[in-house]
């Protein structure tokens, strides 16, 4: 993937600028050092309750140069127009390939998920909450992978595990990275303490076919999965 023909999309998740749970700079920096033939990346969010996405970017201001770049989708007017959970909405043109898309977001006890879940803020209306039912989150997440043709690279920034509902994390250090962005959010989730087979992001993804779900499917290199577990 890497390759001076194709620009690079990383959606990075920040909810807001002031806390720390997102991807650090060092691994977003690694990331990026990994397409460094890329003509540009593009390093993505969009607006929310929060602020502007441009100005929650600027977490990774040290790595902005004439290759890496802030995008904020809220702002394109470069659009093209998709149906997520049956909702018509306008989408930034940097989302779709050929770019190639890295989504990279923070290890976390959180059901509704980490890396799958990063695609709600592809969305560029600032008021997301209208989307936050069940009965339309999950199906747009799945409806946003498909429409924009899938994840190609999923990175779970392990340095700290996040507990849900707030900014407490202990360390971690591991790195959950793959091609199938559901066997990541699978894996990460299981290491997490949380029960994959019971959230519906999964699920969701994995009866559209998206990507495996079940841990008996994948195939995990690296660190051996039972030491990661007594973590």
């Amino acid at each position: 993937m890497n390759t001076s023909k194709r620009s690079v999309v990383i959606k990075v998740g920040v909810y807001s600028h002031k806390g720390g749970n997102h991807s650090l700079v060092e691994v977003v920096n690694a990331i990026c050092n990994t397409f460094r033939n890329a003509p540009h990346i593009f390093l993505t969010e969009s607006d929310n309750y929060q602020g502007t996405g441009t100005e929650r970017l600027h977490v990774w201001q040290e790595l902005f140069s004439e290759q890496v770049i802030p995008f904020n989708v809220s702002d394109d007017t470069d659009t093209q127009k998709v149906t997520l959970a049956g909702q018509e909405m306008d989408l930034s043109h940097i989302l779709f390939k050929p770019n190639i898309f890295v989504d990279t977001h923070i290890f976390r006890t959180y059901e509704r998920g980490s890396i799958l879940k990063n695609l709600f803020g592809c969305i560029p209306d600032p008021k997301k909450s209208k989307f936050h039912k069940d009965t339309i989150f999950f199906p747009l997440l799945a409806d946003m992978y498909e429409a924009i043709g899938g994840i190609d690279l999923a990175v779970l920034d392990g340095t700290y595990l996040w507990h849900k509902g707030g900014n407490l994390c202990v360390p971690a250090n591991i790195l959950v990275l793959g091609k199938d962005a559901v066997a990541v959010e699978t894996v990460g989730a299981h290491l997490a303490g949380l029960k994959p087979e019971k959230m519906p992001v999964i699920q969701e993804f994995v009866k559209r076919g998206l990507g495996e779900g079940d841990l008996e499917e994948i195939d995990i290199v690296g660190a051996p999965f039972d030491t990661l577990k007594e973590k």
